[in-house]
Formats: C-alpha cells, structure tokens, sequence
C-alpha cells in the first residue's frame, strides 16, 4: 500500500456532518477569525481555554450551573481550577434520557444476555440509590466493586455518584491481595461484588475470594453481591455483611431519582496506577473535569451521536470502562461485553457488532493484532455497514495493523488511534473525524490540550522521539492522590521533570502531517550507546513476522552499556533457529535501524500483561537484574515472570 497516500479520507458529507463541523462555525464567531481546518481550531482551543470549554458546556448542554468564570489561576499546573463557582453531579447528565429505547445491551460470552432500556435503567438506580442513602452513604464516602462490565455496575455507579459518593472498581479476576492493596487504601464504605463471572466458557465462582476480601476491610459496612452465575443468595451467606443486591433493593421502589450538585472539582472516580513498581497510586478524578472532557471527546473526536451504539471492549479495572460509561450522556446505547473476546471463537465481537448494528467499535492493538494473526477477514464473513469508527488504545497500533483493518475489516471506516491513560481518564491524541487517516500515525492532539513532545532540555522539537508533554493545564487533571495531603507524589508522577508542566511518561514523535506516533513508554525506552529507541518501533517490525505471535523488549544492563534483549512468543509449531533468528534481526535492521537489533533474541512461554492486557515490561526488566518486582498482583499471569529469572543466555 502507498504510505504517500492516506488510507482513509473522510466524505465530503461526512465532514459536513460531523459535529466538530458545526462546533467550528460556532468558535469562529466566537474568535472573530477563520477557523477553517482542524490545526486552527485546535490552534484556538488552547490559546483561548476559557472560552473553548465554555462553548463546549453549552454547545452540548451540560446540566448544572455553570457559573462566572470558566477558568482561574489558569497558568498554574498544577493550582488551575476549571469553572471554580460551578455545581453539577455526573450521574444526572448521564440519566438525562427516558423511554422505552435501549440504553445499554450487555453480553456475558454466550452465557448471558440482557438489554435494558432508560427507563430501566433509571428504575435500577433509583433502588440502588435509596438503597446506598439507607446504608448511611453520602458526599465523599467510598463505593468500591470487584465487577465484571456488566448493566449492574454502570447501575451502582451512577447511584454513587448521584449522592455524591466517590465510585472505585477493579475487575473480578483481580487477586485477593491486588484487591487489598487498591481498595484498602481508600477505605470503602460499601463494597459491591459478583457471584463469580464467565471467561472462556467457564463459570468462576468468586465467594471464597470475596469473603477473604471484605474480612480485610474493616471499613466496609456492607457487601452486595450481584447475581451472575445464578449463586448471589448462597455467596452471600457466606460473606460476612453480605447481602445479594436483588434483596437489598426488593424493598425500594423506583421513583424520582435525586441528584447533589456539587462543586467541579468534587471528586468522582479514583483510579489506580497499573502498581507494577509499588503499590498501586490512587488518583482521583473530578466530577466536572471527567463530564467535561468525556464529552468532548465523544462528541467532537468520535463524532458520537445521540441513538448511536456505542462499544468499547474494556473490563471495570481499566480507565476506558469509565471513558464508555460516559457514553450515556450523549444519548447512546452502550453495547457492554464481558469475558474472553475470542470465546466461543476470534468472531464474538464481530458477531456482537453486527446483531447491534454497532456504530462505534472501540477495542485495543492487540486485539487487531491477535484477529490479524488468526487469519480473520470480517469484511467478508459480517455485515459492519452500520460501523462509522473503529477505535484502538492500550499500545501503539502498528503500522501492519492500520493497512489490515482497512483490508479485512472495513474499507469506509474513520480507524481512530487514541492515546492517553489512567492519569487523565481521558486522551492527549486522538481520533478526528474530518481528517484523513494515515499509516501508523494518530491524527491529532485533542481540543483544548496542549500538548507538545520535547528533547532532554525542555525545547520543543518536531519529527524527532521525545517527550510527549502537556504545557496548559486542563480539565481532567486530577484533583490529587489519596492519602497525599501536601500534593508531593502527584507532583512527583508529573511535574518534576519540567516546570509547571504535565509530562506524561510517553516516547513520542510528531509526524508532517500534524499526527503523533507514540514510541512506547519513557521509562521503558532502550538506550545502547546513549541513544533512546522506543520498544514500539521494535514490536512493529518483529510482530509482522508470521513466526511470532507476540514480543517484548527490554535493556539489559551488561558490560557497562545497556544491550536489547528481545523475548519472543513463537507461533504453534515454531522454533527459534538460526535462520529465524537471522530474519528477525534483518527486519528489525531494515525496517528501524541497526540500532534497534537486539543482542539476544530468546524464546518464552508467555509474555507477563496487566489485567488490562498490557505487557509489563519494567517487571521483566526488574526480574532480568535480579531485583524484586513489587506488585506481582497487578499482573494477569505473575507466574510468567518465573521464565526471565536466571537466564543463562543474558550471562553472557
């Protein structure tokens, strides 16, 4: 394919359609100049911030009061504060629609399947909420959920934060201890839990694992088990405090629900680092900075429409759940899933979009990947023609996999990279829908953020690896860290590197086209003979390979140099020799430089991920040097960690 050419370029009417159309015209008028490309928007979105995200509130109707001022102490980074003299609560922009039409589909593999409409799901928080108000919850108090992606608890969170409560959830294949260690930081209040759930045709009892769990929490006053396996009523009888969530709302009935409008800046969601290195950081975001930022995203750079069908492939433990849940403030029907995404085979999602006629299909790079190398073409085995976006997040989506989805998913679709994280629950690149899309690259900065990449001395620097910062406060900035009363470990994670400004953590590069490629994380980066390389430039070339299904790159420490050292997932019925071995470092030498070649390629087993599917790279490189990985509980498969230890070939 000619990489010279785009791989997408958006219709004339889709880009008279799309809402960032509009919204352009509108800023126009209000800047009193010609905003008629995406770099002048951008361009006047973060030089006038107060007035950018003033229009944003109105344009799409955020309910609450707004306010004097939209912005104070605005050159402050951290101190800025966003609508200071605002009040509104999430839950209630969410809940703003009614009616018989569904507001979320939800599928449990093949086990389960269930759709409920917004009047449902207005009747479910209403209990739920009545509930949690009975139990003594109110503004600032703790509910946390060890959940599957389910309807139940998109349900509890929105009663949460209706009262004002703080919402915290992690996924239910989290082990015990990687439970405690998140969730007995924050002291919940009331702690919400499965049955158990389904991954890969299997039923997953969890009761054993959640009694352990709430003995541990003594701050909790109750624990409600939601019934998925059909075995609510006997865990709970099991669980100290327990009670099924069914019995506890039975006495409740549905009715006007209530809604505390609280300041901006009250806290909402408390999110957790991947705890990789230590225990995992608590970082929490706000109510308005979340809303604020979510809908922009969706309505300007998704181009997310009321009645669309909306899905990300996420669990509970990973920023994008929270990201897809805000959905509903723009009136789409969220299209949930829960379980393994090749259960009963590699079509499940694909099967799940065309039954919903999905139009927003969001999953991540290694999910195409993994479809890719099964040999998958759904654009010739699914009907997709109601898909406008397909979205991508979680690593870098190599440039192999951009070229495939257009070839064997759909040709007329807006493929949309994004790339942000935990820290903002939100994006600093990312999808718009009125710029072309091109091979490896993600189209564009996000309204409103200003972000840059930078060399080792803070200058700015284009079509070169550095970076990726932040230089303009924003939005969904979080409020702090729990348990950091003086600010110190959240100025750490962000500010101590350059002055007053956010930098992220990421290996970057702006591109001539005015999109960015992430090279992979900072502190994962390479360094042979002083020169930083990105382990994403390595996966893009050693991951095409049909022998390899999967890679991970870290620097050894050896002979007073750092040397790469690349591990490799071979294919069924591959073997690493010699000749391999050869083609292997020849694409890695012609695709990125000589640089790039590793000094060892060994062969493993598995390749360790965290419960959101990322591969850990700095736990491998702690194991290859000997030193402890501090948190193996963050870790899907710690075991794995067991086949880099001692390594005889990395002796020499």
């Amino acid at each position: 394919m000619n990489s010279s050419l785009p791989l997408w370029t958006p219709s004339e009417r889709r880009v008279a359609d799309a809402a960032i159309t509009a919204f352009s015209r509108d800023a126009a008028v209000l800047a009193g100049q010609d905003l008629n490309d995406y770099a002048a928007l951008h361009a006047w979105s973060i030089r006038d911030r107060e007035a950018f995200w003033t229009l944003v509130w109105d344009t799409f109707g955020v309910i609450g009061d707004k306010g004097v001022s939209a912005l104070r102490d605005g050159d402050r980074m951290p101190g800025a504060a966003f609508f200071p003299d605002a009040s509104l609560n999430y839950a209630e922009n969410l809940l703003r629609r009614r009616g018989a039409d569904d507001a979320i589909v939800f599928r449990g593999e093949d086990k389960v399947h269930r759709r409920w409409s917004w009047d449902e799901l207005a009747a479910q928080v209403s209990r739920i909420q009545q509930l949690l108000a009975s139990l003594g919850v109110k503004e600032g108090d703790r509910v946390a959920a060890m959940m599957p992606n389910m309807p139940e608890t998109i349900a509890c969170m929105l009663a949460a934060a209706s009262l004002g409560a703080i919402w915290s959830s992690c996924s239910p294949d989290f082990g015990e201890q990687g439970v405690l260690d998140r969730f007995g930081q924050i002291e919940p209040v009331v702690f919400i839990a499965p049955d158990g759930y389904f991954y890969n045709g299997k039923a997953l009892d969890v009761s054993e694992k959640l009694a352990a769990i709430a003995a541990k929490l003594p701050s909790v006053r109750k624990v409600l088990i939601v019934d998925y396996l059909g075995t609510a009523v006997e865990a709970a009888a099991r669980v100290p405090g327990g009670q099924a969530l069914a019995s506890a709302t039975a006495g409740f009935d549905a009715g006007e629900l209530r809604f505390a409008r609280l300041p901006f800046s009250h806290p909402l969601f408390i999110m957790f680092s991947s705890g990789t290195t230590g225990i995992p950081k608590c970082i929490v975001h706000s109510a308005g900075g979340t809303l604020l930022q979510h809908v922009k995203e969706h309505r300007l750079h998704a181009d997310l429409r009321e009645d669309d069908r909306f899905f990300y492939f996420t669990t509970c433990g990973w920023m994008m759940w929270n990201w897809l849940v805000s959905g509903l403030a723009s009136g789409a029907t969220l299209l949930l899933y829960d379980g393994s995404p090749f259960y009963p085979d590699g079509n499940a999602l694909f099967d799940f979009a065309q039954a919903e006629k999905m139009t927003y299909f969001g999953t991540s790079a290694k999910f195409i990947d993994s479809v890719r190398k099964a040999g998958l073409k759904p654009i010739e085995t699914h009907d997709l023609s109601e898909m406008r976006t397909l979205s991508s997040t979680g690593s870098p989506l190599s440039p192999e996999d951009f070229v495939f989805v257009y070839r064997a998913i759909k040709t007329d679709v807006h493929l949309a990279s994004i790339s942000g994280g935990t820290d903002i629950v939100s994006c600093f690149v990312l999808g718009v829908p009125t710029l072309p899309v091109w091979m490896g690259e993600i189209q564009a900065a996000g309204l409103g953020m200003a972000v840059d990449v930078w060399d080792d001395n803070g200058r700015p620097i284009r079509q070169e690896k550095g970076e990726l910062v932040c230089t303009r406060a924003f939005p969904s900035m979080p409020v702090g860290f729990w348990n950091d009363p003086d600010g110190k470990k959240y100025h750490a994670a962000y500010f101590d590197r350059f002055d007053n400004v956010w930098c992220h953590g990421d290996f970057a590069e702006w591109t001539d086209h005015g999109g960015m490629i992430i090279h992979g994380r900072s502190d994962a980066t390479l360094n042979p003979g002083g020169v930083r390389i990105g382990t994403a430039e390595i996966y893009n070339q050693v991951e095409q390979l049909p022998e390899i299904a999967e890679a991970l790159c870290i620097g050894q420490d050896f002979d007073g140099d750092v040397r790469v050292v690349l591990f490799v997932r071979l294919a069924p019925s591959v073997k690493l020799d010699a000749d391999l071995d050869k083609r292997i470092k020849a694409k890695i030498r012609s695709g990125a430089s000589p640089r790039h070649v590793p000094a060892k390629i060994i062969p493993v087993a598995d390749i360790p991920r965290t419960k959101s599917g990322k591969i850990t790279e700095l736990a491998v490189r702690e194991v290859v040097h000997g030193r402890p990985v501090k948190n193996k509980e963050a870790l899907a498969n710690p075991e794995a960690l067991d086949l880099y230890r001692d390594l005889p070939e990395l002796r020499a």
